[in-house]
């Protein structure tokens, strides 16, 4: 059986109900729960890559053999999402999340304890799949215990570990397995998880279970098409691409998900409902953040090689300089509510979207001679700006999104926001591959090919302010408190 798709002329859906509000401080505490959470998933998909060489000498391998270990992390990320809604509204998010997190503390376990690379490579699926029921389900539970008039403040905490976990991770991770051995860079992982399994099970109110036919159709078209997408998106960021592999994977991937995407629209039962695309401030938040999102998942990955590779700095100056981004992701959170109330949803995009693209022009234009107190507070103010904008497109997302379309929105929400953090890496590789052929610098970049990369790369984040160009002035007013909150606001 099935149903026409979503008319977009159809009149707008009534606004959603504010969350009840009973208990304030125990909503904090869960956003601070899940926040944590979210660290500990996304600190572990980078913080391998400089211990490599030491996972490497232990297991009898070639370091190279090691990338299976990351990419079978991130390809289990990506086959799962899409299920974590139907997983979520079949037991209940507090099962779930709890679940996720046992599965993903004893699969760090398993890793730590791996004597081979085939054991690591199976522990590291597992905490792949874990992290995937982890995250969206994480920010369900947020959004089903935050009132409306709270969620500026909520996904601002939720928001961070995104932003902060792959610059601290690589650092971490070689630091850990120094000091110590590669294997404490997992079982870090357990009293984090005990206490936040124990956590969850005492804050998160449980909610029943919801019956509904599994849509396998859909999970494999759109599991196959994200991992066969992510895996091309690998390929594209290393630094020999086999063109024909990696484009071949990309189209691939594009093809199922597209097949995907005519299926869920067309099928009863779907695995992810798409009727939040109806609503105009999650399209803008989905399609605008997540070209935004590409732009500054760069960062990580060019800003580190810019200062070792042109500027010469060592692994422990460099890391100084990308500890002062984390400085400025952290220190604009305070300021990010204040901002909003004044700014509202569409001021605060463009302004501060602009800032965002001048703070790349800004790193473009450092040189080895440029003083480290210019060069930090370039970096600090770089941190301030993305933060912001990162925040303020995660919760335009769920700003009048139905609680009927809440679980659908957030596994969405996911699988675009890992797609945008893999699509950054590639292009911030292909940005410098260009660069390299332009100057003729194939092999060694200089100064002048990560300027000509982050040029791009400040183009694609002020490509991503069109669509919140097309925000009525009003657009999420009753989150952000921005004017006349009682004002009707467009959302189709």
């Amino acid at each position: 059986m099935t149903s026409a798709p979503p008319d977009p002329a159809a009149p707008a859906a009534p606004a959603a109900p504010d969350a009840p509000a009973a208990d304030p401080p125990r909503s904090r505490r869960v956003a601070f729960l899940v926040a944590a959470a979210f660290f500990m998933e996304n600190l572990d998909a980078t913080i391998i890559t400089t211990a490599v060489p030491a996972m490497a000498q232990s297991f009898g391998v070639a370091p190279v053999a090691l990338s299976i270990g990351i990419s079978a992390y991130l390809l289990a990320l990506a086959v799962f999402i899409p299920v974590s809604g139907w997983v979520a509204d079949r037991f209940g998010p507090r099962q779930v999340f709890a679940s996720a997190i046992l599965l993903f503390t004893l699969a760090s376990v398993a890793c730590g304890l791996a004597q081979s690379l085939p054991v690591f490579v199976a522990a590291r699926i597992l905490q792949g799949i874990g992290g995937a029921l982890m995250v969206p389900v994480g920010r369900l539970v947020v959004l089903r215990s935050t009132p409306k008039s709270g969620l500026v403040k909520a996904i601002a905490t939720i928001t961070w570990p995104g932003l902060v976990a792959p610059i601290l991770g690589p650092p971490l991770g070689g630091w850990i397995a120094s000091a110590w051995t590669w294997h404490w860079i997992f079982f870090l992982n357990v009293p984090l998880g005990a206490v936040a399994l124990v956590l969850a099970l005492r804050w998160i109110d449980g909610a029943p279970g919801e019956r509904r036919p599994f849509d396998w159709p859909g999970f494999f078209a759109s599991g196959a098409g994200l991992a066969a997408l992510m895996y091309g998106l690998d390929l594209l960021s290393h630094t020999a691409i086999d063109w024909p592999q990696a484009l071949a994977f990309v189209a691939g991937g594009a093809c199922s998900l597209a097949w995907a995407l005519w299926h869920l629209r067309r099928t009863s039962h779907p695995l992810v409902g798409l009727s939040a695309f109806g609503v105009q401030t999650f399209r803008v938040s989905v399609f605008g953040g997540s070209l935004f999102r590409v732009a500054i998942s760069t960062a990580p990955f060019l800003l580190p090689l810019m200062f070792q590779l042109a500027f010469g700095f060592s692994m422990v100056a460099s890391g100084f300089m990308m500890l002062a981004l984390f400085a400025g992701n952290l220190g604009m959170k305070p300021a990010t509510g204040w901002v909003m109330r004044r700014l509202g949803f569409r001021g605060t995009l463009m302004v501060n979207g602009v800032l965002v693209a001048l703070g790349f022009v800004a790193c473009a234009a450092l040189s080895p001679d440029t003083p480290l107190a210019v060069m930090a507070a370039v970096m600090v103010v770089g941190g301030m700006c993305r933060s912001m904008q990162f925040t303020a497109f995660s919760t335009l997302a769920f700003c009048d999104t139905t609680p009927a379309q809440t679980s659908s929105a957030t596994t969405l929400f996911s699988m675009f926001q890992q797609l945008s953090a893999g699509i950054g890496i590639a292009f911030g590789a292909i940005a410098l591959s260009v660069a390299q052929r332009f100057t003729g610098h194939a092999g060694h970049p200089g100064v002048a090919d990560f300027r000509i990369a982050l040029g791009l790369v400040a183009a694609l984040a002020l490509l991503a302010l069109m669509d919140a160009a097309g925000l009525p002035r009003n657009a999420g007013a009753r989150v952000s408190g921005h004017g006349d909150a009682a004002a009707p606001q467009a959302s189709r």
